[in-house]
C-alpha cells in the first residue's frame, strides 16, 4: 500500500466546516418554531443533533481519516452485508420504530437510529469495490451492468417496503453516477436509465402517496390547506426572505406555518432569516464541496478511491439538492432531509463519516 504524500485536503475540509456550523446556527433557530409548538425542551430536541450528528460525526470524521481507504475495499461486502441487516431490524417489533406512516427507525431508547443512512454508504463502498475488481470487464452486461442490477434491486426492495421511495433514489443515482465515472458504455447507463424511468412509473401507479405528490408538484395550489400545504409554506417563507432575510432568528413561518422546520423543511427557514444572498452562499458552499470532492476523485491514485469519493459526494450533493428544489417547486417533495443542515443525527453522523473516507483519499491524492 502507498503511503500518504500529503495532508489532507484543506479547502474541503474547510467547505464542510462552514456548512455544519451554518446547519448548527439554523437548526437553532428552527427548531424554537417546533418548541412553540409542541412545548418540548430545547435539550430533548438537541441532544441526537449535538451529541450523535456534531460531536459523534466529529470522532468518527477523525477517525475516517486515518483509516486507509484501500482497507474498505477488503471489507466492502462484510460491510455492505451488515448495512442490509441493520437497515431489516426496522421491521423487527421490539426494535423497530413507525413514525408518519414509515418504520425507518431502530429505537435504541436514549434516542433513535436510520439504518438507511449506514446503508447509502455501505452500497457505495461495496460498488466501488466490484467496479473497480471488475474494470477489466466493465463493458461486459455480465459483469458490469448486471451487478449493479441486482446490487439495486436488493436495497430497492429493503427501502420500498419501509417504504423510503426518496432514499432509493437517491442510491439510485449515485450508482448511476459511479457507472459513468467507472467507464461504463453510454449505450448501457441510457438502457439502465431507460428501465429505471420504466420502476418509477409502475412505483407511482402503486404508490398513492407518490402520485400524490407528483400531482402536488405539477400543481401545488390545487389543494392548499391538504397536499400542497408544505410546498405553498415553503414558497411563502422562502419568498418573505426577499434579498437579506428577515434576520437570524425572525423567521415566522417556523413558528406555526411549515411542516417539519428543523426537518426537510429547513431550507426555507434559512432562506427566510437570511434572504436571497445567503440562500446563494449555501448553495455556493454545496457547489464548492462536489467541485473539491469530486476533483480529489480526478487525482486519486486508484479506481477504488475514485469511485468511492465520486459516490459519497454525489450521494451527499444529490440528495441536499433534491431537498433544496423540492422546496421551491422544481422536483417533487420526497422528505430528504439537507444534510449538515437538517435535524436528523444519524444522516449528520454517516454524512461526516462520509467525508473523513473522501479526506483520506485525498491524503493520498496529486492534487495541485
Amino acid at each position: 500500500m502507498g503511503k500518504a504524500h500529503s495532508p489532507i485536503d484543506k479547502p474541503f475540509l474547510f467547505s464542510v466546516v462552514a456548512l455544519v456550523f451554518a446547519g448548527f446556527l439554523i437548526f437553532s433557530s428552527a427548531s424554537l418554531g417546533l418548541l412553540a409548538r409542541e412545548g418540548a425542551s430545547f435539550t430533548s430536541v438537541a441532544t441526537g443533533q449535538i451529541l450523535i450528528g456534531i460531536l459523534g460525526g466529529c470522532v468518527a470524521l477523525l477517525i475516517t481519516t486515518r483509516i486507509n481507504y484501500r482497507l474498505y475495499k477488503k471489507y466492502a461486502l462484510p460491510l455492505f452485508l451488515f448495512s442490509i441487516f441493520s437497515t431489516l431490524l426496522v421491521f423487527v417489533p421490539a426494535i423497530g420504530f413507525s413514525a408518519g406512516g414509515a418504520t425507518r427507525w431502530i429505537d435504541l431508547g436514549f434516542t433513535t437510529f436510520q439504518p438507511a443512512e449506514f446503508l447509502k454508504l455501505g452500497f457505495v463502498i461495496y460498488l466501488a469495490a466490484l467496479l473497480s475488481a471488475n474494470r477489466a470487464h466493465i463493458y461486459s452486461l455480465k459483469q458490469g451492468v448486471l451487478p449493479f442490477v441486482i446490487l439495486s434491486a436488493l436495497v430497492g426492495i429493503v427501502l420500498l417496503l419501509q417504504p423510503d421511495t426518496g432514499t432509493f433514489l437517491v442510491i439510485l443515482a449515485t450508482g448511476l453516477s459511479m457507472l459513468i465515472a467507472a467507464g461504463v458504455r453510454w449505450r448501457d447507463i441510457s438502457g439502465l436509465g431507460f428501465l429505471s424511468l420504466i420502476g418509477l412509473s409502475a412505483l407511482v401507479f402503486l404508490r398513492p402517496y407518490v402520485m400524490d405528490r407528483i400531482l402536488t408538484f405539477l400543481n401545488p395550489s390545487s389543494d392548499p390547506l391538504g397536499n400542497g400545504y408544505q410546498i405553498q409554506q415553503s414558497l411563502i417563507a422562502i419568498g418573505s426572505g426577499h434579498i437579506f432575510g428577515r434576520g437570524f432568528g425572525q423567521s415566522v413561518q417556523k413558528f406555526d406555518y411549515l411542516p417539519e422546520p428543523m426537518g426537510d423543511s429547513i431550507f426555507a427557514v434559512f432562506a427566510e432569516e437570511f434572504g436571497f444572498m445567503g440562500a446563494l452562499l449555501l448553495l455556493s458552499l454545496f457547489i464548492f464541496f462536489a467541485f473539491r470532492g469530486l476533483k480529489i476523485a480526478t487525482h486519486s491514485p486508484d479506481q477504488f478511491g475514485g469511485l468511492l469519493v465520486v459516490g459519497i459526494v454525489i450521494l451527499i450533493v444529490s440528495q441536499s439538492f433534491i431537498n433544496i428544489g423540492s422546496l421551491i417547486g422544481i422536483f417533487p417533495l420526497t422528505g430528504l432531509p439537507l444534510l449538515f443542515i437538517s435535524h436528523g443525527g444519524t444522516a449528520l453522523f454517516f454524512a461526516l463519516v462520509g467525508v473523513g473516507i473522501v479526506l483520506n483519499v485525498s491524503r493520498y491524492a496529486k492534487l495541485k
